[in-house]
């Protein structure tokens, strides 16, 4: 007797002939370390052989859930790939279509079969969990995943402090686990899992940081890689089960905002080799809305005197930043931090060096009322634009279905025009293509940006793809980049509140780098020269610094002064001309 049928006739029997047709099975998988709730970034833990160390980052693929029935047969679950990350508070995985029923048994997959591990990434939706957007662990120029990312920072024998960065990857390296989990799964049923850190890093294989390496990218043979996937089975673990019922499976589908009767559909324009971006499903890209939101943009009655557009900060000669080392205002007042540049947008999820936005309607706004940059009151820019002779009440009809302006219509405006500065025509998109070639100072630059630094096996790359990887040369995180040792702009923490985040800032594109000098979010730097500089001799240790440069000797990666030229050689050809010419 098949699984199905054991399943029906059990909820006859039962008398729950109404659910037989579909449940939802909820997992909840909380990392723990010895099965307490784990404190992230906090220098506590110890290993097997008495190092102490701390977890900043934990972030995984799981795949291929299965159930097992009574009769010891496996009902596996469709298209179950799931991201899992500690920091984006990403735990729990809903697995709905179930037929209802006694399972004995949970499986599943760290990791991803070679088919997906090696599909196109371009392909995947925005919200997918494989889109390398959302998930940062797409493996870059070397192709396939990061199955599981684990970092953070540990007091080496000298008692200063290094980085670890363990990543699991490869397809040798996809681990199943297996756990007896007794389930009667109705209208929807909860499984609570803990994932234990200490039993990953400690049993049946210990790690010790200073003994067996920070850092593994599971190359062949890494003894590393290999002790986690031995270790990775023993460290989940059945917390509970519970039955939940009425709860919302359907997350919600927002529906468009001010849609005028008429529109004419803009096209997005991006690579082939991009992610999918998750454009905002309540402010369709309309042709209309991004001609209004163009021409408030460059609109100098946005400030409080008339004096400054959007533009003037954001220049499109410079990729949309403005060639100064801060901002500066309407009125003539400089800011604290350097002017961002504007260009693939689509693909960011928090806006500003401390991410205080988490749209872009959110972000516009705020340079305009902002004291220290254009100074005006939303009351009194909705007047001015009323008032003006360029037609803005025609053109809001337009892209909204009515003449009235308000503060929204025009965040909404602003934010269609962004969305669509997308760069991805510079000489390397070319070289990719079979267009162009790199110089062979160009082609060393870009090894050298692609590859670890890990002496230990024989790699000596300048390891600039862990936050500059993919297609879109940035990630989505926030870090200390060793700027500092004592911070005068706490960065994210700001934000956040967590001192966890002190002197972290948001990990920007290097397209168009060349363009938007002066560097960082104070502008310190003002060539490509002094940046390589500072990742090669200039990297200052704290408690924050990002693991993935902690890991390195004092001052950064070393390298020699051929190798600097070529990696600004390579950082050159991200340059997209046609980009800077926008207007």
């Amino acid at each position: 007797m098949n699984c199905h049928r054991l399943i029906y006739f059990g909820l006859l029997l039962g008398g729950l002939l109404p659910n037989i047709f579909a449940a939802t099975l909820e997992i909840q998988i909380t990392p723990k370390v010895s099965g307490a709730p784990l404190q992230p970034a906090s220098l506590r833990y110890q290993t097997s052989a008495g190092g102490t160390f701390s977890i900043t980052r934990v972030s995984y693929l799981v795949s291929d859930f299965a159930l097992q029935c009574n009769d010891g047969s496996w009902l596996a679950l469709s298209n179950s790939v799931v991201w899992l990350d500690y920091e984006q508070n990403r735990d729990t995985i809903r697995l709905p279509e179930i037929p209802p029923g006694e399972f004995r048994s949970v499986r599943f997959t760290v990791g991803l079969n070679t088919n997906l591990n090696h599909a196109d990434v371009a392909k995947f939706p925005a919200g997918h969990p494989l889109n390398p957007n959302l998930n940062g662990l797409h493996w870059s120029w070397q192709g396939g995943y990061i199955f599981m990312a684990l970092e953070g920072l540990w007091r080496n024998s000298s008692g200063e402090l290094d980085g670890w960065a363990y990543h699991l990857a490869r397809d040798t390296n996809a681990t199943r686990i297996t756990l007896a989990a007794p389930l009667i799964v109705t209208n929807e049923t909860k499984l609570e899992l803990d994932f234990d850190l200490a039993t990953l890093l400690n049993a049946p294989r210990p790690l010790a940081f200073g003994k067996d390496g920070s850092s593994t990218h599971s190359r062949d043979g890494d003894p590393i890689a290999a002790a986690l996937v031995v270790n990775l089975p023993g460290a989940f673990r059945v917390y509970r089960v519970t039955q939940l019922s009425e709860k919302e499976i359907a997350s919600a589908h927002p529906k468009p905002l001010y849609l005028p009767a008429k529109f004419t559909p803009f096209e997005f324009q991006m690579s082939a080799t991009f992610p999918i971006p998750d454009l905002p499903r309540d402010n369709p890209l309309l042709t209309e809305r991004v001609e209004l939101g163009k021409k408030l943009f460059f609109d100098k009655r946005v400030s409080i005197n008339d004096q400054q557009s959007c533009a003037d900060c954001h220049a499109p000669a410079k990729a949309f930043a403005d060639g100064r080392k801060t901002a500066r205002g309407a009125e003539g007042e400089f800011g604290p931090r350097n002017t961002m540049p504007l260009l693939n947008l689509a693909w960011k999820r928090e806006f500003f060096w401390d991410g205080r936005a988490k749209s872009l309607r959110e972000q516009v706004l705020q340079p305009i009322q902002n004291p220290i940059e254009m100074h005006q009151s939303l009351t009194n820019l909705v007047l001015k634009l009323a008032h003006s002779t360029n037609d803005y009440s025609a053109r809001f009809s337009a892209a909204f279905g009515s003449p009235e302006i308000t503060a929204e219509k025009i965040a909404l405006a602003l934010e269609n025009y962004l969305l669509t500065l997308t760069s991805f025509d510079a000489k390397f998109d070319r070289v990719l293509r079979g267009e162009r070639k790199f110089t062979p100072e160009e082609q060393r630059g870009f090894e050298l940006f692609s590859t670890e630094y890990d002496p230990r096996r024989g790699q000596f790359g300048a390891d600039c793809f862990h936050c500059h990887g993919g297609p879109l040369f940035q990630s989505q995180s926030f870090a200390n980049n060793g700027l500092d040792t004592e911070f005068s702009d706490s960065g994210r923490a700001k934000v956040t509140g967590k001192n966890s985040d002190t002197g972290k800032f948001s990990v920007p594109s290097l397209r168009n780098v060349a363009l938007t000098a002066p560097y960082m979010h104070d502008g310190r730097f003002q060539t490509l020269e002094e940046v390589v500089e500072h990742y090669a001799t200039g990297v200052k240790r704290s408690a924050t610094l990002d693991p993935n440069l902690a890991k390195h000797p004092d001052g950064g990666v070393p390298l020699s002064a051929a190798d600097k030229q070529a990696l600004v050689a390579f950082l050159r050809t991200l340059t997209d001309a046609s980009f800077a010419a926008k207007k």
